[in-house]
């Protein structure tokens, strides 16, 4: 129907599709959904009204929503071993934006990891909202080892006094101290945030350590790792719903977590939730269930060290020295190059990379110093150690010629024919 009704937009969506057809996806907090997400997204439910919440919703007819958004948030429950889930966030901003107003006042305190050492923009940064609204502090990673040190956090912690510590990050390849960091707040009479935006999938499966029994509260994206439709959600993790201890604004009276929370979202941030996509949302967790989800998160990290192995041989300095989740991050220095001009000889050659700050970063972040590399995508297709060997060499024969016309059409070459043995979606009919 598409391509007759408007040409135009199905030959970009082609053409997208083949790009991600013949192209190495490795930026790290993107990944390739199923068909079955991908069928849910563009169903009927895109045409449903439901502000609220399942058997509390402002309008009629929503008996069948009510069970999608139902098994949306039972599916999370039991995928994330919590008590409380709100799947109805458009994004993990959106979802971020809720726990900040539940949680804080404007002009509040928050501790966070620094943007410019791995952190998330919206952990504070000047230039976004939760910058603007609240006030910003931060921890960082040290210079000689690229890992946050808890006792530079407790002593930043007791210094700011922040009404909430936020933990995760978009660049930084190491596991997390919850149990540090739920001391640190209990000192200092701190909530404890995690978003898990990045490695939610490694997370679900037991591959990195659980923040739910440290936090009071957890935010993620659904796509990235988890590998659903893009999204967000909120959990609690177990008898966090039936905590009290939050102020209603208005009323004084003190409110369930997940009361607040819900009421942060619907009507505190947003209208309508996107049914359409919280039944992609469900799809998805539906699959993250099976035990073939768990094998790839293992085959996700098996890769990501490969690859951090890979590049040490070949000389490379990596931020922290290596990994303990889904990405590596380069620093390019020592190679004499930026990651403006790394991320566009790749994209020349059809590997496709973010440029991304390192810690203690001379460049602007238009510039930056290193590039980020991740591997959920490329695992989603099939890629094992052997492949990420050769991700690996490809990247390194960019490298070290990127301005060669003639090195990135070679390289171009052997991208698409390894891609060719690990097809993705059919042209056209995704």
């Amino acid at each position: 129907m598409l391509e007759h009704s408007d040409p135009a937009i199905f030959s970009l969506i082609e053409q997208e599709t083949e790009r991600q057809n013949l192209n190495f996806e490795l930026i790290a907090s993107e990944n390739f959904a199923s068909r079955a997400t991908i069928e849910a997204m563009g169903s009927t439910l895109t045409n449903k009204y439901a502000e609220g919440y399942p058997g509390k919703r402002y309008y009629g007819g929503c008996e069948f929503v009510d069970q999608v958004e139902d098994l949306a948030r039972e599916r999370a429950k039991t995928l994330f071993r919590c008590d409380w889930v709100n799947v109805q966030p458009h994004s993990g901003a959106s979802a971020n934006a809720a726990v900040y107003l539940a949680f804080m006042k404007p002009g509040d305190t928050l501790l966070g990891l620094d943007l410019a050492h791995g952190g998330h923009l919206t952990h504070g940064s000047p230039v976004n909202f939760s910058g603007i609204t609240y006030h910003a502090e931060f921890y960082g990673v040290e210079k000689d080892t690229g890992r946050i040190n808890m006792d530079a956090v407790r002593k930043k912690a007791k210094e700011v006094k922040p009404r909430m510590i936020s933990i995760g990050a978009s660049a930084y390849t190491r596991d997390f101290d919850y149990a540090a960091f739920r001391e640190i707040a209990d000192e200092v009479g701190a909530f404890l945030w995690m978003d898990m935006a990045h490695t939610a999938g490694l997370i679900a499966t037991g591959e990195l350590n659980d923040p739910m029994p440290y936090t009071d509260v957890v935010t993620t994206t659904t796509h990235k790792t988890l590998r659903g439709p893009r999204g967000g959600m909120i959990l609690v993790g177990k008898d966090g719903e039936n905590r009290l201890g939050v102020v209603a604004p208005k009323s004084g009276r003190v409110k369930r977590w997940g009361e607040v929370l819900d009421s942060a979202i619907f009507p505190g941030t947003q209208g309508g939730p996107l049914m359409h996509v919280i039944a992609a949302k469900a799809v998805a967790f539906g699959e993250a269930l099976k035990p073939e989800f768990a094998e790839y998160q293992e085959q996700v990290r098996k890769n990501a060290k490969t690859l951090a192995e890979e590049f040490l041989r070949r000389g490379y300095e990596l931020v922290s020295g290596g990994t303990d989740n889904h990405l590596i991050l380069v620093d390019l220095r020592s190679k004499g190059l930026n990651g403006k001009i790394a991320e566009e000889s790749l994209d020349h050659a059809g590997i496709t990379v973010n440029k991304n700050m390192v810690p203690f970063d001379t460049e602007s972040p238009f510039v930056t110093s290193g590039i980020r590399i991740g591997t959920p995508a490329m695992t989603t297709r099939g890629f094992g150690e052997a492949e990420f060997i050769r991700v690996a060499e490809l990247i390194d024969r960019v490298l070290q010629d990127p301005e060669s016309d003639e090195n990135r059409k070679r390289v171009r070459d052997d991208v698409r024919e390894m891609c060719q043995n690990f097809p993705l979606y059919d042209f056209v009919t995704v």
